[in-house]
């Protein structure tokens, strides 16, 4: 897996400040963008803090993602406060055998390993003979698993990224989508640490909103992200 920091908002730190300043204030457009950095940092803070979450929708955040399944793309379409651009499967086909993500509870077992192994190659071997056979890529790409791996670009504003660190990278998200979304919360960290300071899953900032379904380990995940 590859997450890559392509692009964002210039000074989104600013923009936010500004557009929260805006709110409160009859002030011209030039004054509120020229703030000191001590202050646009305090209304930052100050903005997280009370939950005034409306003007993080200014700034944005564009990825680069490749190495990871079908299935872990079908479940980042789901955050529907996004912008895709996926690799087709219809345009682009697999002449050489398709990359597949393996999750380690396979590769931990040699037997089940070489079983899966198999199968990427009997799959391919099949998609290849649908392809040599005439058949269209928009349809032979049916026999392709969820393990097929995929690249796209991705982006979203700081206020649905705040929503999708608070969800995916707790310990009950699936595994990929979770080690993905803990690469994305690195490269915002360090490009606007203002903005993210408070950033990750849901039970940094009070109980667990999982419930009975915690994982129980809210200390050791406070610990986790307190290093990050």
């Amino acid at each position: 897996m590859l997450v890559q920091l392509l692009t964002h908002t210039p000074n989104p730190e600013q923009i936010v400040a500004a557009a929260a300043r805006l709110c409160y204030s009859d002030s011209s457009i030039e004054t509120l963008l020229g703030q000191e950095p001590h202050q646009t940092a305090r209304l930052v803070q100050k903005i997280l803090e009370l939950g005034h979450h409306s003007v993080l929708e200014h700034a944005s955040f564009t990825f680069g993602i490749e190495g990871i399944s079908r299935a872990c793309s079908h479940q980042l379409v789901r955050h529907r406060v996004a912008s895709f651009s996926q690799q087709s499967q219809r345009y682009v086909s697999h002449a050489q055998p398709f990359a597949a993500v393996t999750p380690d509870s396979i590769s931990a077992q040699p037997a089940l390993l070489e079983r899966f192994n198999a199968h990427m190659q009997s799959t391919h071997a099949f998609y290849r003979d649908l392809i040599n056979a005439g058949v269209p890529a928009e349809d032979a790409r049916f026999v392709l698993p969820n393990a097929a791996a995929t690249k796209l670009v991705m982006t979203m504003n700081v206020r649905e990224l705040h929503h999708f660190f608070g969800l995916r990278c707790c310990r009950r998200a699936q595994w990929e989508i979770r080690a993905m979304a803990r690469e994305m919360l690195l490269l915002v960290r360090q490009a606007c640490p203002l903005l993210f300071a408070f950033a990750g899953p849901g039970c940094l900032k009070g109980p667990c909103p999982e419930g009975a379904m915690t994982c129980g380990e809210i200390v050791a995940v406070r610990e986790e992200y307190a290093q990050l």
